[in-house]
C-alpha cells in the first residue's frame, strides 16, 4: 500500500531521505547495498520521481538509523544552489533589454548578478532613473552608452564601469550588434 502524499510531500520524503543519509555518512549505493533494494529505488525517492510503500520506506530507514516518526519530524535545510545553467537564469528585464538573474529568490541576499543582454535600439529609458545600491559590470560583447549624472561613455568589449546607484542613470545600446554585459548589484534592487 503506497502512502497517499501529494506531490510536494513526495519531494519532503526525498529531501528528508537525503539529508538523514547524507547526515548518517552514507552514499545511495551503501544504503541499498545495507537494506537489499537495488540503488535505483533510493535515487528515484531522493529525487521524488517514486513514492514509496510504508514498508519499503521503513526498511530503508532502518539503514539509517532513523523511526519513522523522527523521519517524518525532520525538516532539512534548504540545499544551497551554487551552480546554475544558462536557462536557470530568472529573466526579470522586458521588451529589448533582458536582465537574466543568478538564481530565483534573492531574499536574505547582499548582492544581484545579472547577464544582461540589450537588442539594438534597446533602452532602460529616456528617463534616469536610481536605487539604494552600488553597481558595476564589464561589457562582454557590443556596445553601450552608459549615463551616471552628469557623464556619459560609450563602452565596448572589456570595457567596465562601477558607480554608486543613487547617481541617476541610464543604459541605451549603440551600434549594430546586441550588447552583453555582466553586472553586479549590492543591495539587490528588484
Amino acid at each position: 500500500m503506497n502512502m497517499t502524499n501529494t506531490p510536494e510531500d513526495d519531494l519532503d520524503v526525498g529531501a528528508r531521505l537525503r539529508a538523514l543519509r547524507k547526515r548518517a555518512g552514507l552514499s545511495q549505493r551503501a544504503l541499498a547495498k545495507k537494506v537489499g533494494v537495488p540503488n535505483s529505488t533510493i535515487s528515484l525517492i531522493e529525487s521524488g520521481k517514486t513514492n514509496p510503500s510504508v514498508s519499503a520506506l521503513r526498511r530503508i530507514l532502518d539503514g539509517i538509523p532513523v523511526g519513522m516518526s523522527e523521519f517524518f519530524a525532520f525538516q532539512p535545510e534548504a540545499e544551497v544552489k551554487v551552480f546554475f545553467k544558462a536557462d536557470e537564469l530568472t529573466e526579470i528585464g522586458k521588451g529589448k533589454v533582458s536582465l537574466r538573474q543568478v538564481g530565483r529568490s534573492l531574499a536574505g541576499k547582499s548582492m544581484m548578478l545579472l547577464y544582461e543582454t540589450y537588442e539594438p535600439g534597446a533602452d532602460t529609458g529616456r528617463a534616469l532613473y536610481g536605487h539604494e545600491a552600488e553597481e558595476g559590470g564589464i561589457v562582454i560583447a557590443g556596445r553601450v552608452e552608459i549615463t551616471v549624472g552628469a557623464q556619459r561613455k560609450i563602452l565596448g568589449p572589456g570595457d567596465a564601469y562601477y558607480f554608486d546607484s543613487r547617481m541617476p542613470h541610464r543604459f541605451r545600446q549603440v551600434g549594430p550588434e546586441k550588447c552583453v554585459v555582466v553586472s553586479a548589484c549590492t543591495p539587490p534592487t528588484f
